[in-house]
């Protein structure tokens, strides 16, 4: 199992030993450097993740727990090594941890909502998911939200996905991928109005690509409105004329 889409250990553009000593005992203290040590094994672990060396990763990161066993970004990027490494029992000890030292954290939380999720353990996905997006310092909750709904599709359950994609949107309007979502959601369902409603509000805050181009005349023709189809579909031959979507417009006729 490789990395998830849905989340990404953030690693510190730098790490820079301090040079300071106490001035009492003119050698630094040893709860400093344990923090220090602590620190490092874990940049460098997060680093080893994300190029591939996950044996690598592994190893300083276990040795970054064992510095600090509260370092609960450790756990979870541990975690997501051991998932790397197709040991799923580890890396649910890892996640576990993770929550166990860090109960109150929403990234730890949202961490282990998408292992959840990836595990097909849906219902204890959302419940982690929700619990990070109710956290007053997450500033990006419409997106927690989001990736709710698009657990609860895989489900599926598309009652619960529509709920959580309209709370994310509740958060925020003019989110781009949870009006996206609702859209398909409702196409899918063959809701073609809600359909074309979802992805005009998406149009009117955010560029079209050349999929939402493809989207929007499709929905159009569904609704049997050749016009708008055909206005859609010239547009997405000018604007993305090289564009697998074009030549998917090209082909159907």
């Amino acid at each position: 199992m490789r990395k998830s889409d849905l989340f990404a250990v953030v690693i510190l553009s730098g790490f820079l030993l301090s040079a300071c000593v106490s001035t009492t005992t003119g050698t630094p203290k040893p709860e400093a450097d344990a923090a220090d040590a602590s620190e490092l094994n874990y940049q460098l672990g997060a680093r080893y993740y994300q190029n591939g060396k996950y044996e690598l990763a592994r190893d300083r990161l276990l040795l970054a727990i064992e510095l600090r066993p509260k370092m609960a970004v450790a756990h979870t990027t541990l975690g997501m090594t051991y998932e790397a490494l197709d040991n799923l029992r580890l890396a649910t000890e890892s996640y576990e941890n993770a929550v166990r030292v860090a109960p109150r954290d929403f990234d730890v939380q949202n961490a282990y909502a998408v292992f959840l999720c990836r595990q097909r353990d849906f219902d204890g996905a959302r419940r982690y998911f929700e619990k990070a997006a109710d956290h007053p310092e997450n500033d990006n909750a419409e997106r927690t939200l989001t990736n709710a709904g698009l657990c609860m599709a895989q489900k599926p359950d598309s009652a619960e996905a529509e709920r959580l994609f309209r709370a994310a949107l509740d958060r925020r309007a003019t989110y781009g991928e949870a009006l996206l979502q609702m859209c398909l959601l409702k196409y899918r369902e063959e809701e073609f109005m809600s359909a074309r409603a979802f992805l005009q509000r998406l149009m009117s805050s955010s560029p079209s690509t050349a999929g939402i181009l493809l989207l929007a005349a499709e929905i159009e023709g569904k609704l049997g409105n050749e016009r708008g189809r055909e206005d859609y579909v010239n547009r997405l031959l000018r604007e993305f004329p090289e564009s697998p979507e074009a030549r998917r417009a090209l082909s159907s006729g």
